[in-house]
C-alpha cells in the first residue's frame, strides 16, 4: 500500500481518495484510447437492491442481469458491452455504501477488487501493471485509512 496525503493506492486498479484530493490523472488514464467514466454515490446505496440498481443503470448492465452478487460480479468482470478501451468507476461517499450491511459491503468491494484484478495486465518488458478498470473509492478524510485498511484485510482472506 502506498499512502499519499490524499490517496491510498491499494492496487493498480483500486484507490481510496478524498474528494478534490489531487490524484494525478496520468495514474488512472490510459495513454491512448477511449475511456468510460461511471460515477455512483455510496449514500444512494444503503441496501443490495439499490446498489444493484445504481450499478445496472450506470454501467448499463444487460437485461439478463440476475439481481444477485454472482450476476453482479459476472457483469463487472465482463463490461464488454461498453464499447471503450478503459473504464473508471468512481464511487463517491464510498464509506456510506452498504454501511448497515457489513457482509454485503464486503461482497461489493470484493467483486470490484476481483474485477479490477481481472482487467489488469502486466506491460512487457517494463513489468508495470496496467488496468482497463480502475476503481476510485472517494470518501471523507476521516474514513480513508479505515476503508483502505478494511480493503487490505479483506483481500487477504481466502474468499475475497
Amino acid at each position: 500500500m502506498q499512502e499519499e496525503t490524499s490517496a491510498i493506492h491499494i492496487a493498480p486498479w483500486m484507490h481510496v481518495i478524498t474528494p478534490g484530493g489531487g490524484l494525478p490523472l496520468d495514474e488512472l488514464l490510459p495513454t491512448s484510447g477511449s475511456v468510460y467514466v461511471a460515477r455512483l454515490n455510496g449514500q444512494e446505496m444503503p441496501d443490495e437492491v439499490s446498489t444493484f440498481h445504481h450499478f445496472r443503470e450506470v454501467l448499463k448492465f444487460p437485461d439478463y442481469f440476475g439481481w444477485n452478487w454472482n450476476a453482479f460480479y459476472d457483469c463487472v468482470r465482463d463490461l464488454n458491452w461498453l464499447s471503450t478501451d478503459s473504464r473508471i468507476l468512481v464511487i463517491e461517499s464510498a464509506e456510506s455504501a452498504l454501511s448497515e450491511d457489513g457482509d454485503a459491503r464486503k461482497i461489493l468491494f470484493g467483486c470490484l477488487w476481483r474485477a479490477g484484478q481481472r482487467w489488469s495486465y502486466t506491460k512487457r518488458p517494463e513489468g508495470v501493471t496496467l488496468t482497463k478498470l480502475s476503481v476510485l473509492l472517494s470518501c471523507d478524510k476521516d474514513s480513508v485509512s479505515t476503508l483502505a485498511k478494511q480493503l487490505e484485510e479483506w483481500q487477504e482472506q481466502p474468499n475475497w
